[in-house]
């Protein structure tokens, strides 16, 4: 699961949503009605279990079927969506989806709503009570927020971060990850990464699913540059016992000299971010032109789409990736969830680098 703090609170959760203990949930215990012993119980004649059978079925024939069959849940919610995280004057998660439901024929709103980690409690309750029907998420709260959904897919729970959340109707709550199919798609398909060596800049919730998305593609080894190791021992013990024929291991970034192993880098760090510290670079120049001739960089920081790192890589003649394609991407998968529809790609892109 996500983790095991995590976990147990989800079944306290649901526990006390059904009434019953966490051991009762867990089926480590049976209710007292269960195990008490019975005093004599007075015979009861038992009928046939046709004749039982043929009782009910006779019945239930008697009612009208619209009475028999439960009644459909209709959502009359308007389409109302957003992404919440801290800060977001950068983002522009709006441009992309509202593009997204246009080519899809869908009247939807898409809302920037800045939000501290602090505040999170706060903005899940307003979100819920004001009937939004989803929302995405971005740093710092693709950890956090998995402490407030009821249920999460495979992809999040590998990755150990959420993305992207359904409220239902019953106002219940489903996470996904979209970052590792949108991750994944946007390396160039003549880029063999069987048996390769990753390098991520990053241990949070992009760098999780990058590691995922990597792990799964074939790489032999990924090497986590940090600026805690023992804060990634976590991740590496996951990642580990989830991927064992690769190989993982922790680095202090400061510390970066040589790279000439790495097949393919990547950022997952905020460095170099519009509004945040897009004048800056994880790695410097004379560490970076330590990499292979082949390698590849990439980049997921969308805006800029040219970041610092890039431009040195690119001076360097290395191969770039910028955030763009995996920020389409992960997009577009997130409306297909909310919708149930594949939204157009390609006008989402346009919109996106009409503003960039």
């Amino acid at each position: 699961m996500l983790n095991k703090d995590l976990y147990e609170r989800y079944l306290q959760k649901k526990a006390k949503k059904l009434g019953i203990s966490v051991e009762e949930l867990k089926g480590e215990s049976k209710p007292q009605n269960e195990s008490a012993p019975q005093k004599n119980p007075e015979p009861v004649f038992q009928q046939p279990q046709e004749q039982v059978f043929q009782q009910s079925f006779e019945q239930v024939s008697e009612k009208p079927v619209e009475q028999v069959l439960p009644e459909p849940v209709v959502d009359r919610r308007e389409n109302k969506f957003c992404v919440i995280g801290y800060p977001l004057g950068h983002s522009l998660s709006s441009v992309i989806h509202k593009a997204g439901f246009q080519s899809l024929g869908i009247q939807a709103s898409y809302e920037t709503i800045e939000t501290a980690p602090e505040d999170l409690v706060e903005r899940i309750k307003y979100l819920k009570n004001n009937n939004y029907k989803g929302f995405n998420v971005t740093i710092p709260l693709k950890l956090p927020v998995a402490l407030f959904v009821d249920e999460v897919d495979k992809f999040a729970d590998i990755a150990s971060a959420i993305n992207t959340v359904v409220i239902n109707p019953d106002r219940t709550m489903k996470g996904y990850n979209t970052d590792v199919l949108g991750f994944r798609r946007a390396i160039p398909q003549d880029f063999n990464l069987t048996g390769k060596v990753a390098g991520i800049l990053g241990t949070g919730g992009a760098g999780h699913a990058a590691s995922v998305a990597l792990a799964d593609s074939g790489v032999k080894e990924i090497r986590f540059y940090t600026r805690s190791i023992p804060n990634s021992l976590e991740l590496l013990t996951y990642m580990r016992k989830l991927f064992p024929n690769v190989k993982f291991d922790a680095y202090q970034i400061e510390y970066i000299r040589d790279l000439s192993m790495v097949d393919i880098l990547v950022n997952t760090t905020p460095i170099g971010m519009l509004g945040r510290s897009a004048d800056m670079t994880p790695v410097e120049k004379p560490q970076l032109m330590t990499l292979p001739e082949h390698a590849l960089v990439y980049d997921v920081i969308y805006n800029p789409k040219n970041t610092v790192l890039l431009k040195l890589a690119q001076q360097a003649g290395y191969r770039t990736v910028n955030g763009v394609d995996m920020f389409i991407g992960q997009a577009a998968a997130a409306e297909e969830i909310w919708t149930g529809r594949t939204p157009n790609t390609d006008a989402m892109k346009i919109a996106l680098l009409e503003v960039l």
